[in-house]
C-alpha cells in the first residue's frame, strides 16, 4: 500500500519535467567551478531546493486546476492525481504546503550565506509557484506562465546558483540563465498546444489559447532553436570558450519533436514530445557544463 501511494506521489511530481528544476543548477554551478569559486554544499542545497520549488509548484497545479475544473476526464496530459481520485483535495493541499516548507527549510542555508537576494529569490519563487493556478490572478489561466517560467526556471535559478556560490554576478551567467529558460518555456508550450481544445473549455488563456496552434508550434521552435543559440553569442563574448559550442549541436537532437510540433495535431503525441525536450533540456545543460570547463 506505502508502494503504492509513493508511486500516486511521484506521478503528481511529474517527473519527466524535473529537469526543469535540475539543469539551471548544473548550468550555475559548472560557471562557478570556471571561475574558480564553486561551493559544492551550496550547489547541493540549491539543487535540491529547485527541485522541491517545482514539485511543490506541480501539487499547486494539480489542485488548483482540479478546482477551477480545467482537469478534466477528457485530459490527454500526464495523469493529475486528484482528478483522477487517486488522491483527496485536502491531500495534495498538504502536500502542497509540506514541500513548499522543505523548500525553505533547504534554502535556510542558502538564505544564510547569500542573503537577502536568495531570500528574495525563494519567496518569490514559491509565491510564484502557488500564483501560478491559484489565486484571484493565476498567471497560467492570463497568458503569462510563459514569462514566469523563462524568468524563474532560467535566469533566476541559474544566476541564483551562480550567486550563492560566488557571492557575485556577471552578464555571461544572466545570459546563460536564458537558454534553459527558453526549453522550459518550449516544454510548457507543448503542453498548452496539447491542452488547448480542453483550456478553452475551462476558460484557461494560454499564449495558445489566446492566438492560436500555429503561435504555439512557432513559439515552440523559437523557444528551442534560440536556447541552442546562445552559446554561439557567448562564444562571441568570451572568445576563449569555444568548447561551450557543443552545447549548440542539441539543436539536431531537438529537429524530430519540432517536426512533430509543426505537422502532429495536438494530441497525446505531444506528451512524447514534452518528455523530449525535458530530456534535451538535461543534455543542453550536461554538455554546456563540460564545454564552458574545457
Amino acid at each position: 500500500m506505502k508502494s503504492k501511494s509513493l508511486k500516486t506521489w511521484w506521478l503528481a511530481a511529474r517527473p519527466k519535467t524535473l529537469w526543469a528544476s535540475i539543469s539551471p543548477v548544473i548550468i550555475g554551478t559548472a560557471m562557478a567551478y570556471g571561475d574558480g569559486k564553486v561551493h559544492w554544499p551550496s550547489a547541493i542545497l540549491a539543487a535540491f531546493s529547485a527541485v522541491f520549488i517545482q514539485i511543490g509548484t506541480n501539487y499547486a497545479n494539480d489542485y488548483f486546476d482540479f478546482l477551477k475544473g480545467a482537469d478534466r476526464e477528457e485530459r490527454l496530459g500526464p495523469t493529475r492525481v486528484t482528478q483522477a481520485g487517486l488522491v483527496t483535495l485536502q491531500a495534495i493541499k498538504w502536500a502542497t504546503i509540506i514541500v513548499f516548507t522543505l523548500a525553505f527549510l533547504t534554502g535556510l542555508y542558502l538564505i544564510y550565506r547569500g542573503g537577502w537576494p536568495i531570500l528574495l529569490i525563494g519567496v518569490f519563487s514559491i509565491l510564484f509557484g502557488i500564483l501560478y493556478t491559484g489565486g484571484p490572478f493565476p498567471l497560467g489561466y492570463y497568458g503569462l506562465g510563459d514569462i514566469f517560467v523563462l524568468i524563474f526556471f532560467g535566469v533566476v535559478a541559474v544566476g541564483g546558483t551562480y550567486y550563492v556560490q560566488a557571492l557575485s554576478i556577471n552578464q555571461y551567467v544572466i545570459i546563460s540563465g536564458l537558454a534553459p529558460g527558453l526549453f522550459s518555456t518550449g516544454i510548457l508550450t507543448v503542453n498548452n498546444l496539447r491542452d488547448i481544445q480542453l483550456d478553452k473549455i475551462a476558460g484557461k488563456k494560454t499564449l495558445a489559447v489566446r492566438f492560436g496552434e500555429t503561435f504555439a508550434r512557432l513559439e515552440y521552435i523559437f523557444s528551442v532553436s534560440i536556447a541552442c543559440l546562445i552559446p554561439v553569442w557567448l562564444f562571441y563574448k568570451v572568445p576563449d570558450q569555444p568548447f561551450v559550442l557543443l552545447a549548440s549541436l542539441v539543436l539536431f537532437f531537438a529537429l524530430p519533436s519540432m517536426k512533430i510540433v509543426l505537422a502532429k495535431k495536438p494530441g497525446k503525441i505531444l506528451n512524447q514530445v514534452l518528455a523530449d525536450t525535458g530530456r534535451l533540456l538535461l543534455l543542453y545543460s550536461v554538455i554546456f557544463a563540460i564545454g564552458w570547463n574545457l
